[in-house]
């Protein structure tokens, strides 16, 4: 690993990150085809939360979180912060005092393969943080790392710039690249849940709006009945 703090990345359009944050990570993950979701251990620390921004990306070693603190500096209004370590530590390598100093600065949250601790603090000043675990061990500042370089979580790439929305139902980042594209696919899915939801709502059934009876005929499902079905050997 190379110990670098890259300076001036560009980012992804912040007005463009935000709408596609109000959209939802489910109705994004599959916007853009069913990719860039960090997998289901990254959660919220208190539900109720829904944020995007642009990833400022921070590399560590385990149990140490001085590239944490590298980062902050390069983060901007409407910035993400995203941390991982070089192998897996859930040691609480951030807290309320990291997240005053990124609030400061307009960051938008915290997704992170690490520990958190202060939760209560966290949750009290509406700081959004999604991570794997909670705990009250401390880190260390002692070894290098790096910031604003690509990073990957649960097999996803995130690379400073991208999209990252993050709810309910987890973490999905979008590549800088395809935010534009991803932004229209978003637009033209939710007008067809809209229509599927009113059509459900008038008592449509998702086996005829889908076509999912050929798709039981296909597969060789039978309705058969219980008296019948009983009766078979």
């Amino acid at each position: 690993m190379r110990n670098v703090v890259v300076t001036g990345c560009p980012r992804a359009d912040q007005s463009q990150v935000a709408e596609l944050a109000a959209f939802g990570v489910a109705t994004v993950h599959e916007a853009v085809g069913r990719t860039g979701y960090l997998g289901p251990a990254i959660r919220p620390v208190y539900l109720g939360t829904r944020t995007g921004g642009t990833a400022v990306t921070a590399l560590c070693w385990p149990g140490d979180n001085l590239m944490v603190h590298a980062a902050v500096e390069q983060c901007r209004p409407g910035d993400l912060l995203v941390v991982t370590t070089t192998s897996p530590s859930a040691d609480g390598a951030f807290g309320e005092l990291l997240a005053t100093s990124l609030a400061h600065r307009g960051v938008r949250g915290l997704v992170t393969t690490t520990g958190v601790r202060d939760v209560a603090e966290l949750h009290a000043m509406g700081f959004v943080v999604f991570c794997p675990a909670v705990s009250a061990q401390g880190t260390v500042k002692a070894t290098a790392g790096a910031v604003n370089v690509p990073i990957s979580i649960g097999g996803q790439r995130i690379c400073p710039g991208d999209a990252v929305l993050a709810d309910d139902d987890g973490v999905v980042v979008v590549p800088r690249s395809q935010v534009t594209a991803t932004l229209a696919a978003a637009r033209e899915r939710t007008e067809k849940e809209n229509a599927a939801r009113a059509a459900f709502r008038d008592g449509e059934l998702g086996l005829d709006r889908y076509g999912l009876r050929e798709q039981l005929a296909r597969l060789g499902v039978e309705y058969v009945d219980y008296a019948s079905y009983q009766e078979s050997p």
